[in-house]
């Protein structure tokens, strides 16, 4: 028995130590509070319609760090459209920012607007500012599986008004999978104009190349899509096909009427890694590659942030094959193109028409980017790395033969609030069946509470006459079945069966009584360590804003609470999970909530492992991040 006790006090400490390290409050890590960013000179600048698409600046980690200094702004463009954009000191304008699993991404962010009325307060526990303006703001860093704690990932009490400065710390998990994500402002009410203003910027967690081995060498394209109003509000739809929502492409304009595309160059029959984020507020895109008018294939190795296939336990991304891809706003797919040969005389990057349903937008067919054959390859040109370290235990492995737990359903729903009157405001919700609907409100109690270890299957079924779209905040979900889309008009997608999402599509109901409403079923992934309050909503935000979307609260396991427990004592009786060995000497407030300040020396680390990583000074570069020339100095 002996042997056996020596066994079990070894998993009490090591799985203590590793919820320590996952979860180790930021506040203990912060050693002061974080400085002003001052706004900088001509912010969020735009390109010339046809330009010839760059990636964004990137910024890298270093040191298992990457700290940015974010300047939150606004101006308006010639069309008295408004803007917003995350500037950093230098005049990098929404940065790509790249970490690998287990790093920190560390963002200083101060809200440079101009200062608005108080709309609602926000009930404790607060983050930051206790009440929202017309101008506050915060960020959500999407698709992460990262915590919805404060100074990390939570949306729902994280404010920052106008004229305060907010430090985040998002640890990434050590088995976050490989892939683009992305980051924007999240408060509840303003984040339609926010992000269709332009504030939204990719996140890579780098790494694909050691789940999916055919990326390893290729040049990489970071592409980031988003709509605005079109110029002039012209109503949507009519003889003219007026789309509701104009685009872009990394800042270059895709306009009505003249659809003036983007310029992509590549050389003849290049491979290359296309990393597309659909970072619009409320556009469907459904993009296809055509080459004299003749989709070509694409190889897409992630879906959502996660390569495909590569959950099974075996690490091995698996490539799909397809000509065309749905991409509901927020979702992401990184997929090989092959550039034209010499012979094709017109190669394009288009969006095709989608069908969003009676009360839908109207997004229509048009070019995105036109292909334009090169004669050498882009200066510095980025490239994943061509060799690839062992793959690592990925966050979702086991979720497909899990037995779940508990089984929902829930469903999407819209009325106008006032029936009598069609011109009416429309309220928006989502639904736990047989609960009353409720426009969404952050002091609203959770929806929805499980149980840190659980596994769910969700069905998601659409009661409207448009379709919604599904996310989550802090996990994916495993696509498990797509339910009654043809008797209502539509067809389900392929190339997302099976896969780890944490966007999906729900086409809309066709409003005959007789048909069963179209619904996707989900399998929810609560065996991870991230517990408290988050989200789920429709990400057509203009929905969102107007009510669609519900809190979630995930309690600890007994088990976890128990752990949590033991670690709690050995830290009080031996100091084991404080660097410095001795408690704080002092402490700064934000928001009215004390912040640990750490003695002299410590650093304010939370635990010896971060210490030691930090014991390596960060120059001002690594602090701004690394260059690709840099990065391959390393």
């Amino acid at each position: 028995m002996k042997s056996n006790k020596v066994t079990l006090s070894a998993v009490l400490l090591g799985a203590t130590v590793a919820m320590t390290t996952a979860h180790a409050g930021n506040s203990d890590r912060i050693g002061s509070p974080p400085q002003p960013v001052p706004p900088v000179a001509n912010p969020c600048p735009r390109l010339a319609a046809s330009s010839v698409v760059e990636d964004p600046p990137a910024l890298f980690s270093r040191g298992g760090v990457l700290t940015a200094n974010f300047s939150y702004e606004t101006i308006r463009d010639e069309a008295g459209r408004t803007l917003f954009c995350f500037m950093t000191p230098d005049g990098l304008e929404n940065p790509t920012l790249h970490v690998r699993p287990g790093d920190h991404l560390v963002i200083n962010v101060t809200n440079n607007t101009p200062s608005a009325p108080v709309e609602m307060e926000i009930n404790p526990p607060n983050c930051g500012a206790t009440e929202m303006t017309g101008s506050s703001m915060n960020l959500h860093f999407h698709g992460t599986n990262t915590s919805p704690t404060c100074h990390q990932d939570d949306v729902i009490h994280t404010t920052i008004n106008s004229g305060q400065t907010f430090g985040y710390d998002v640890q990434f998990p050590w088995n976050e999978p490989p892939g683009l994500y992305w980051y924007h402002p999240h408060i509840h009410g303003m984040a339609e104009a926010a992000v269709q203003g332009g504030a939204t910027g990719a996140i890579v967690v780098d790494g694909l190349e050691a789940l999916q081995p055919a990326v390893r060498g290729l040049p990489q394209r970071v592409l980031v899509v988003r709509d605005q109003n079109v110029a002039g509000n012209p109503t949507p739809g009519g003889p003219d096909n007026v789309p509701s929502w104009d685009l872009s492409l990394n800042f270059i304009p895709i306009s009505y009427p003249h659809y003036s595309p983007a310029v992509i160059e590549m050389l003849p029959d290049e491979k290359q890694l296309w990393r597309i984020a659909n970072t619009c507020a409320d556009t469907i895109l459904h993009l296809q590659l055509q080459y004299d008018g003749e989709p070509q294939d694409l190889e897409v190795v992630a879906l959502d942030g996660v390569p495909t296939g590569s959950q099974d336990g075996t690490r091995r991304g698996r490539i799909t094959q397809t000509t065309d891809i749905l991409l509901a706003p927020a979702a992401r797919a990184e997929f090989i193109v092959t550039g034209p040969s010499r012979s094709v005389r017109n190669a394009a990057l288009v969006t095709l028409a989608v069908d969003t349903g009676p009360d839908g937008d109207n997004d229509p067919k048009r070019p995105l980017a036109t292909i334009r054959i090169a004669g050498r390859s882009r200066n510095e040109e980025p490239r994943t790395a061509e060799v690839a370290e062992a793959p690592w235990p990925q966050r979702f492995e086991g979720l497909r033969a899990a037995t779940p737990t508990a089984e929902r359903r829930l469903y999407f729903s819209e009325v106008l609030s006032d029936p009598s009157n069609p011109l009416s405001p429309t309220n928006f919700f989502i639904t736990v069946d047989g609960a009353t609907p409720e426009v969404f409100n952050a002091n609203n109690p959770p929806a929805i509470v499980t149980t840190q270890g659980s596994v769910e299957d969700w069905t998601i079924e659409n009661r409207s006459l448009e379709v919604h779209e599904f996310h989550i905040h802090q996990i994916h979900f495993l696509v498990r079945s797509q339910n009654n889309f043809e008797i209502n008009g539509s067809q389900p997608d392929p190339s997302v069966q099976d896969q780890y999402l944490d966007m999906i599509q729900v086409p809309y109901w066709d409003g005959n009584p007789d048909h069963p409403y179209p619904s996707v079923t989900v399998r929810m992934d609560f065996r991870g360590p991230d517990i408290g309050d988050f989200v789920y909503h429709c990400h057509i935000l203009g929905h969102e804003d107007n009510g669609m979307m519900a809190i979630i609260r995930v309690e600890p396991s007994s088990a976890a609470a128990a752990l949590e427990r033991f670690r709690i004592a050995l830290g009080s009786l031996f100091g084991w999970f404080r660097a410095s060995g001795a408690p704080p000497s002092s402490a700064w407030c934000v928001g009215g909530r004390p912040f640990p300040r750490a003695r002299e020396g410590s650093k304010g680390y939370s635990n010896a492992a971060t210490a030691i990583a930090r014991l390596n000074p960060v120059t001002a570069s690594a602090q701004r991040g690394l260059t690709h020339t840099e990065l391959s100095e390393r």
